[in-house]
This record gives C-alpha cells, structure tokens and sequence, in this order.
C-alpha cells in the first residue's frame, strides 16, 4: 500500500478544477478531476456558480484520499461578492476573461487616473484585473450596500472565498491580490487611494497574507488536513518550473498563454513594453519575490475556436503540416479573439486573418492560427529579454506545449533553446511543493523535458507579424 501524499493541491482553473497529489518521491498524480458550467448571460460576461465550485473542490478532496497538507492554486483575477457571516454568494463569479467594465475603466482613463494605478499597483487599466469588477459588484447587487453597512460584505478574489467557506480564515495571498489593481506593490498592502479610485470598500477586502503559512484546515476522509499553501495559478506554475534566480522564466499555454520571470527583490516597471511587475510569492516571514508578468489572451483557446470552425476535427491533425509556414505564403493571423494584452494592451483589437486567397485551405488556416500564437508570445519574451536576459532554456508547459509543430514554430521565432516540461501538472506541482516547503517535507524537482533549439531562425517574419497586428489595430479603430 502507498503512503499517505505529502500533499494534495487543489488545482481551480478557469474550466475544471483538479487534485493533484505530490508524494515524497516528487510523484505528482492526477485523483480527480471534474469541468464545471460556463455561464454567458450576456456579450463580454463569464462567469462560474461559486457554489459548484465549492463542491468541485469538496469531491477532488475526497477523492485524493487525504495528504500531509493541502495546497490550493486559484483563477487569480476571478472575483465575487460573499456574506461575511453565511458565507452565502451575493453573485456568481466574475471570471478574469469578463470585460463588462471595459466602459467603466475607460472612464477611468479619461479621467486620467491611469498614472496614478499604474505607479501605485504597477498595472495599467484594463478590465482583466478584478478592480473594476468588484467595483461593479459593489455598485450592482441590491445587498452589497446593506451588507456592507452591517460590516458584512466581503468582495474578493475566489481563493478568499473559498478559504472563507473551506476553513473559515477569509484571507488572500500576496501574489492574488498583487492581480487586483487595488495592492500597492510597494507595500505589498491595500492600497487607500486605488480603494477611492475604483470605489471599493476597502473594509470589504479580505486580508493579506503570505502565499505560504497557515490558511486553516479542511475535513477530509475524517481528517483534519491543515492548508498551508495559497497563491495564484501562474505563480504556481512559476514555482513548479523550478524557477528561483533572477531571469529564469516559463510560459504557461493553457486558455491563454501566460509568460512569468522571476526578477527576485526587485520590482521591474516597464509599461513602456506593456509589462507587469507582479508579486511571485511570499514565504512566511521571508520578503517577497517579485517576477515579470505578460500574457497573450487567446492560445489554447484561438486553437479550439479555430476547431469549433471545423478547421480541423482532432488534435492530432494539427501536429505537422507539409510545405512552408502559412506566413511565408503571405497567410497571418492576428489571434485577438479577446483583444491583444503585452505589449499592446488595446482589448478592442479583434481576431484577423490577413493574406487569404481562393487556394488558402482549413489546415493553412488552422496553421497561420498556432504561428499567430507564437508569434504574439514571441513578443511578450523579446520584450522581457530587453529588462532582465532570459536565463538558459525556456520551461514551457500547458496544452499547447504537446504540438510539436507548435513547440518547434515557437522555438524558431524566439530562436532560444525551448523545454518542454516532463511534468503535465505543474500549476498543480508547484502549488503543492510550496506547501510541502512549508511543512518541511521538500520533495525532489521533475525531470527535464523535451527540448527543442531553434532549427529555421524566422526573425525576418517578426516584422510580418507586426505589421499585421498594427492592421488589425487600425481596422478596430474603424468600427
């Protein structure tokens, strides 16, 4: 019989929730898995029913049989609105693709307090962080106010709900609530003037604490289980890559594609290359690290779009292709199914093909899909490149990262030796070795991956690329 998991983390992503144990070998497994509901009441509104969530959560840990600890990684810009008391749902969740207050943070902008966030939280406006859309839940449900007058409403990010409703210690971890806009990242507190600037109560926030410590227990298989680890999914998987030093780096594929680099003490602004300085991690009674955050919207998600198309039926189909790459036949498409994030941040951008003709077919379509995906997070590692140098290979991870047609595109354009990681559950893995850490039972790292080098360097294609994204700009602005 095996021995009891180190620990179990729970993994709460954007479409299904995981747990995932990690044993004293550094054996991760997958025990349970389980997709939840995608709600789309209306155009640019996502949400989740936090109570399925909840229970998601409740049967991956019963299903993982128990462990030393339990880790927990979230959404990350995922928000809602809760009763301090009940622990009851004022709303769904608000999920992190959600732009229903794009109009409201251009206000914002034209008011011209952009500055003022920008040197304070060290992120621009833009309706992906969870301000303005705590703002809105405050100003939009009918409770929120009485509540609020009671000492009652908490707004927050779902890590704090779910510790709330879990364990009963309503608390988020440093480097969630650094994805608010309402953190000062100086600090590393709630930030008073960013509270006025949104209109967020800031006795309504939960508060905020180390992404390693005490974060209370869970009953689970008749066990008291302590969780001892709580932080945000990229910062997870930063962390499960191994990445430590100044300049190490990952990218995570999964809905969208998420670049991270550790910059350790340092807090690198660059907003001029549409950058985020963000909080990595904090250990308990140790500073926090800070790392370098640029993300592309659309990835995984452009490639099963492209399938819902009918461009192609199954994965395998999409793994080569013959003949050159549908941008050296005139053939781009600019991925900005939901805007163009770093460096650009222009969310009205939308998804454009550019160069079609009577003989382009499904797979040169579906080609020029996952070369637009690697060229847009080619342009997020360049200007990362041009702070802190990318140390040695580049760990990626993440659904797209078993293409090898993809995994081989993206090592040209960045020409940089690629890896991609042996393990399949690193968000998950590096969740729960922080945990593990955290109770002095660390566990051995993961083997390397595959690794890909650069074969056809596809630098004089960069400006293709570039100009096909400021095409794109350009019609957006028309409509």
């Amino acid at each position: 019989m095996s021995a009891t998991p180190v620990v179990v983390a729970i993994d709460q992503g954007t479409t299904s929730t995981r747990s995932v144990s990690l044993d004293a070998d550094g054996k991760t497994t997958v025990r349970h898995a389980v997709e939840h509901q995608q709600f789309y009441p209306n155009e640019n509104w996502v949400e989740h029913d936090p109570e399925e969530l909840v229970q998601n959560i409740e049967l991956c840990l019963e299903a993982s049989g128990g462990a030393d600890a339990i880790a927990i990684d979230n959404q990350g810009e995922s928000c809602l609105a809760w009763d301090a008391e009940t622990k009851e749902p004022l709303s769904q969740v608000v999920v992190w693709q959600d732009s229903r207050t794009q109009k409201a943070v251009d206000q914002l902008k034209l008011d011209g307090v952009e500055p003022e966030v920008l040197s304070r939280s060290g992120l621009p406006l833009d309706s992906y962080f969870s301000a303005s859309k705590l703002a809105w839940l405050y100003e939009s449900l009918p409770e929120a106010k009485s509540l609020h007058s009671r000492g009652r409403l908490r707004l927050g990010t779902t890590d704090a709900f779910f510790l709330d409703r879990l364990t009963g210690h309503c608390k988020t971890d440093i480097s969630t609530a650094s994805r608010t806009s309402l953190l000062n990242i100086d600090t590393g507190e709630w930030d008073s003037e960013l509270c006025r600037i949104f209109n967020v109560p800031i006795d309504a926030l939960p508060p905020v604490s180390d992404s390693t410590g005490d974060f209370g227990s869970i009953q689970v298989c008749g066990k008291k289980i302590p969780v001892t680890a709580s932080i945000v999914d990229q910062q997870a998987a930063l962390y499960g890559h191994g990445c430590r030093a100044n300049g190490d780096a990952k990218i995570t594929f999964g809905t969208g594609a998420f670049a991270l680099m550790v910059t350790g003490s340092k807090i690198v602004r660059a907003p001029e290359k549409g950058l985020l300085p963000t909080v990595a991690w904090r250990h308990a009674g140790e500073p926090a690290t800070f790392a370098l955050d640029g993300g592309v919207y659309t990835a995984g998600a452009a490639v099963n779009w492209a399938r819902g198309l009918g461009l192609f039926e199954t994965f395998d189909q999409i793994n080569a292709f013959d003949g050159e790459p549908a941008i050296e036949k005139g053939l781009v498409f600019v991925p900005a199914l939901a805007g163009l994030a770093c460096p650009h941040w222009n969310r009205d951008v939308r998804g454009t093909w550019f160069g079609m003709a009577l003989e382009t077919k499904k797979q040169d379509l579906v080609r020029a899909v996952l070369e637009g995906v690697a060229f847009r997070t080619a342009e997020v590692i360049d200007a990362m490149n041009t702070l802190i140098p990318v140390s040695g290979d580049l760990s990626i991870d993440g659904g797209l990262s078993s293409n090898p047609y993809f995994m081989q595109f993206l090592c040209n354009v960045l020409e940089r030796p690629i890896v991609v990681s042996s393990e399949a559950e690193l968000t998950a893995s590096g969740a729960a070795r922080m945990a593990a850490d955290c109770i002095g039972k660390p566990v051995p790292s993961p083997e390397s991956g595959q690794r890909y080098i650069t074969k056809t360097p596809r630098a004089d294609t960069r400006e293709r690329f570039a100009e096909a994204c400021r095409l794109a700009a350009s019609w957006s602005g028309r409509v």
